[in-house]
This record gives C-alpha cells, sequence and structure tokens, in this order.
C-alpha cells in the first residue's frame, strides 16, 4: 500500500513523463542550409509603415493615420517598401518581408525586447537562453578560432545563454576597430612576458579546477579563459582590421552602423555562427527608432543609413558567396501605430510589425502575412514571435521542435513554434 505522498509524487512524474520524453515532431519539409545568421537589431521599435509595409499616405498635422513617406516600386513586382529604402528595393530578390509578426508586450521596451531575443515572454521561474545562446549551443563556432556568438553592442542579459550556461553566451564589441578590450594585449606587455603570465594562469587554472572538479562555475569560467587565449592568439582579432578592404567598399557601407556591416562579413569568415548588429548609436535625428514626437521629423536619414549598409551587406555577401550561407535578420522589439501622436510623432504597437529577412537560401522576393490599410492590425497569415524563431532554427538546420534542458526540466527551444514554410518549400 502507498501513501498520500508517494501517491501523488508519481502522478506528476507521469503528467511530467510526455513532455519529458518527447519533442515537438520535426516540420515536414526540408531544412535550410545556413552556416551562419547576422542579425540587425532596430533598438527603439522601427516603424513597420514608414518602412517595410508602406500604406497610405498620413498626415500628422490634421491626425490622418498613415504612412509618413511615399511607397516605391521595388525589383519584386507589386512588392513596395519606403522611399528611404531604395537600395533595398533594387535588390529585393534576396529578401523576404515579414508582415504580420506580433506580441502582446506593448508599452515596455524592456519586456518586447526580451521577447525578440529569447521567443518568450518574461518568466518569474527560468532564465531563457537568447536566439543567439541557442544557435550557438546547437549549431557551436564555425571554425575553431572563432566564437560563436558575437553582439555589437552593449552587453545585456536578454542577449545571454539563460540556463544554457556562459559557454554559451557571446563576445561583445562596443567598437569596430580594435576588437575586444579584453581580448587586446596592452603595448607595455611584451610577448615573452605574456607567455610567461599565461604559463603562470594556466597552473593556476589547473590547481583550482583539479580541487573544485564538481563546480560548472569554476569549469565555465576555466572554458572561458581558455577561449579567450584562443582567440587573443588565432586569426579572429585580424578581423578587425577594416582598413584592408577598399576604401570604395568602406565608403559604400556609410557611417558607424554600415561598419559594424562590414565587420560583420568579415568575422563570418572567420567562423562567428551567430551576430547581432545593433544599430543604437549617434542618432542623427535625436530619438533613434522610439520616433515619439519630434523624433519624427528625421527619421528618414536613420532609414538612410540602414538602406544603405543592409544592401551593401547583401551584395558584399553575394559577391564573397555567402549570401545563401548567411541569413539576415532584421528585427525590433515592436513596430509603430499608424496613428500619429500629439508631438507629430508615433507610440508603440505590437500586434502588428515587420520583420526582415535575406539571404539564406530562402525562397526570397516575397511578402508573407497582410496588414490591414493602414497597418494598425494583422488580417492574413499571423506569425507569432516562436515561428520567427523556428524560421530561423529551421533555416539553420536546427530542429524547432526539440527541448533543451534546464537541468532535468525541458523547455521547448522555440516555445512551439512553427517554421513559415513558404521560405522553404
Amino acid at each position: 500500500m502507498i501513501d498520500r505522498r508517494q501517491f501523488l509524487a508519481g502522478t506528476v512524474a507521469m503528467t511530467a513523463m510526455p513532455s519529458m520524453l518527447h519533442s515537438a515532431p520535426r516540420p515536414d519539409f526540408s531544412p535550410g542550409k545556413v552556416e551562419h545568421c547576422i542579425h540587425i537589431w532596430l533598438g527603439g521599435g522601427a516603424c513597420h509603415v514608414d518602412t517595410w509595409d508602406p500604406k497610405r499616405k498620413g498626415d500628422p498635422k490634421l491626425k490622418k493615420p498613415g504612412s509618413y513617406y511615399d511607397p516605391i516600386d521595388t525589383s519584386v513586382p507589386d512588392l513596395q517598401v519606403c522611399e528611404h529604402l531604395k537600395q533595398c528595393a533594387k535588390v529585393m530578390e534576396h529578401f523576404s518581408l515579414l508582415r504580420s509578426v506580433h506580441h502582446e508586450a506593448v508599452d515596455e521596451h524592456a519586456a518586447a525586447t526580451n521577447e525578440m531575443h529569447t521567443g518568450r515572454p518574461v518568466s518569474g521561474t527560468i532564465v531563457y537562453p537568447s536566439i543567439g545562446s541557442a544557435v550557438a549551443h546547437e549549431r557551436g563556432k564555425a571554425t575553431d578560432g572563432a566564437p560563436a556568438y558575437v553582439v555589437m553592442g552593449y552587453p545585456n542579459l536578454t542577449r545571454g545563454p539563460g540556463f544554457l550556461g556562459a559557454k554559451h553566451g557571446f563576445v561583445y564589441l562596443t567598437n569596430t576597430e580594435n576588437g575586444p578590450a579584453g581580448l587586446t594585449r596592452p603595448a607595455s606587455i611584451s610577448t615573452s612576458r605574456q607567455a610567461a603570465r599565461d604559463r603562470l594562469l594556466g597552473v593556476t587554472r589547473k590547481s583550482f579546477v583539479e580541487r573544485n572538479p564538481k563546480d560548472t562555475v569554476i569549469r565555465q569560467y576555466n572554458d572561458a579563459i581558455g577561449e579567450s587565449q584562443e582567440l587573443m592568439s588565432g586569426e579572429f582579432m585580424g578581423a578587425f582590421n577594416l582598413k584592408s578592404e577598399s576604401g570604395s567598399l568602406r565608403n559604400a557601407y556609410g557611417g558607424e552602423f554600415g561598419q559594424r556591416c562590414l565587420l560583420a562579413r568579415r568575422l563570418i569568415q572567420r567562423g562567428v555562427r551567430f551576430q547581432e548588429v545593433s544599430f543604437n548609436l549617434n542618432f542623427v535625428n535625436g530619438t533613434g527608432w522610439d520616433t515619439h514626437n519630434d523624433g519624427q521629423l528625421k527619421q528618414h536619414l536613420i532609414i538612410q543609413q540602414l538602406d544603405q549598409a543592409l544592401a551593401t551587406l547583401v551584395a558584399d555577401l553575394q559577391a564573397h558567396r555567402l549570401l545563401d550561407k548567411t541569413l539576415i535578420v532584421v528585427s525590433t522589439e515592436f513596430g509603430r501605430p499608424p496613428e500619429f501622436d500629439g508631438g507629430g510623432g508615433r507610440g508603440h504597437q505590437s500586434r502588428a510589425f515587420t520583420v526582415a529577412l535575406a539571404g539564406g537560401g530562402l525562397k526570397n522576393g516575397q511578402t508573407i502575412g497582410v496588414t490591414d490599410e493602414i497597418g494598425k492590425k494583422v488580417v492574413e497569415r499571423p506569425i507569432s514571435v516562436p515561428d520567427l524563431f523556428a524560421t530561423i532554427h529551421w533555416a539553420m538546420g536546427v530542429n524547432p521542435g526539440k527541448n533543451l534542458y534546464d537541468g532535468d526540466r525541458p523547455v521547448p527551444i522555440t516555445d512551439h513554434g512553427k517554421p513559415v514554410k513558404e521560405l522553404f518549400v
């Protein structure tokens, strides 16, 4: 005879067993063959009706909702984008526009940013890994001597590895000229002196790990030191010599954000698997993509910078025969409504916005999903954030239905997302 506690324990185990033993089924169509991903992040909430999903013309003075700019035709028949994306328009056959992405985190930038990086709302019980860390975990680095995951921008928890652990975290960069500060040897330290320091550090590391063989934090820290030393001595640091590229190419990419995109291509060539390239610096409109009030007036200037860098990146990857091997994802935490606020700008909107994809060997040159006549709501083919993440994973050959594990706890890698089939079949 069993007592009440044993009965309850058995019931819980039997209830949990199906999810622990079985992942969701694999998609019934072939995966992609992408080797690298460049995630371009437009932090602040880029307006979809002013970029990738133009609608009828609005007027902030008359409080008439709609787009701020005129649309233009592209290289794909019947596909239009904003007039300030004229360079991307010429190569739109390499793009797919997911115009019906949506989630429920409306007014909080941090919550929406977390969801667009982890694929889930914030949880009080578990720290989920970012898409970059999940890819790093599943695919690893493309070659030795390179990190699997790089973030160009300031470090942030939402970009991190969560329960996957520090091994699947990122190397972060805040400029394109010198590489990570922690991997650059001071000029006052000679090669021989550095070698002596490394030998002493090696002895200390070995002794510490031997005394604490079961401490995962120490083991992860030790692994991180080893990888840092490998990066310092390999070809990785050579990627930051952008002056080795022609002046015409550097000029074609444009300013600081463009130079980050050029560096992204160079890091791919050295084996980085996943990169986030943040467009979050020196905004000439004063507010960046968060275009409340007066930020709307010069929004076209940052759209033009995005256009220049992104179109050049596509052409550059194609010239190096890397475009089909590289998936470019242009995303943001949410879109913006077609209505104008009291200052002539726009608020936040999460229930309908656009994510642009390029390259990746996908069936590009199409739009997927439809919003209403002013871009306010999705009316056809909704795409959830888990669906977006499943698409990225499946493009990279990772089963979006598998489970990751937080200790013994199974966690679906994409929260049951399904890849956007139209991109693959």
